[in-house]
């Protein structure tokens, strides 16, 4: 802050909120972000699909690691599934950039919260306020630089796994089994629609996330398959009362080799 040492709140501060975006907008640090009208916009690295299903006692949240850049491929091992918190997660598809700083800036949101209040937000309240955060990002995503993350996690009042997804204008809707976002959801909804049960174990769940996604891969270029050459594997996290899990590609390489094998 120019003119201000840091250290404690002035005396002449607005008293902090219980949302971080907030307090940093009170002192003007927060930059809007736009490009000017006519330019060009520039080609970047796009996180392509992403998907989340419940099972019988919470969600798995899954992610291929393949990032586009037009026709070709910019990543081969980006990371699309994250913790939000203790017991939910966030997956992302559009703008790579974009949507990674979105994840950090929720996680601190999410945090700040818990701090100011000394109570974690609910459920349903950290998908609302991931919704305003895509809907802050609206005039990017006019210009095609758009942001479209998944939201899943444990609700520890309803004691069940939740999956919410959203629309390029933060639109949020709770989804009944699964949801799935980014250039191969269509495609890998498809196969989960066909083979969902909900009384699945996390395991089924992973296996059913992973198929889905080889699924997708072999009609949607953007979306990449298990590549067991090079042993990159897809993001798989399970998020239940225990809280949020990264699944160890021990676990995901059987899985991956045999949904490979069979699908074709």
């Amino acid at each position: 802050m120019k003119g201000r040492p840091f250290g404690p709140l002035p005396i002449d501060a607005p008293v902090p909120g219980s949302s971080f975006t907030d307090l940093l907008e009170s002192f003007g640090l927060t930059p809007k972000l736009s490009i000017p009208e006519g330019t060009a916009v520039p080609m970047v690295p796009e996180g392509t699909t992403v998907l989340a299903t419940r099972y019988a006692d919470g969600v798995v949240m899954a992610g291929d690691r393949r990032a586009t850049e037009g026709h070709l491929v910019a990543h081969r091992r980006i990371r699309k599934v994250f913790p939000a918190d203790r017991t939910s997660g966030i997956a992302i598809a559009g703008v790579a950039g974009l949507a990674i700083d979105m994840v950090r800036l929720f996680q601190v949101e999410l945090e700040h919260y818990e701090k100011i209040e000394g109570v974690a937000l609910s459920l349903e309240g950290k998908a609302s306020f991931l919704a305003r955060l895509v809907r802050n990002q609206l005039p990017l995503a006019f210009q095609g630089l758009a942001v479209v993350p998944l939201f899943a996690g444990y609700d520890q009042i309803a004691r069940t796994g939740r999956v919410f997804s959203y629309d390029v204008v933060g639109g949020r809707y709770e989804e009944t089994d699964f949801a799935s976002t980014g250039s191969g959801s269509r495609l890998a909804k498809s196969y989960l629609r066909t083979a969902y049960e909900p009384d699945m174990t996390a395991g089924q769940a992973a296996e059913l996330a992973v198929r889905a996604l080889v699924a997708a891969s072999q009609e949607d270029t953007a979306t990449g398959g298990p590549d067991l050459l090079r042993g990159i594997l897809p993001n798989v996290v399970r998020i239940d009362a225990s809280g949020f899990e990264e699944m160890d590609d021990d676990v995901i390489l059987p899985i991956a080799q045999n949904a490979v094998e069979t699908i074709r």
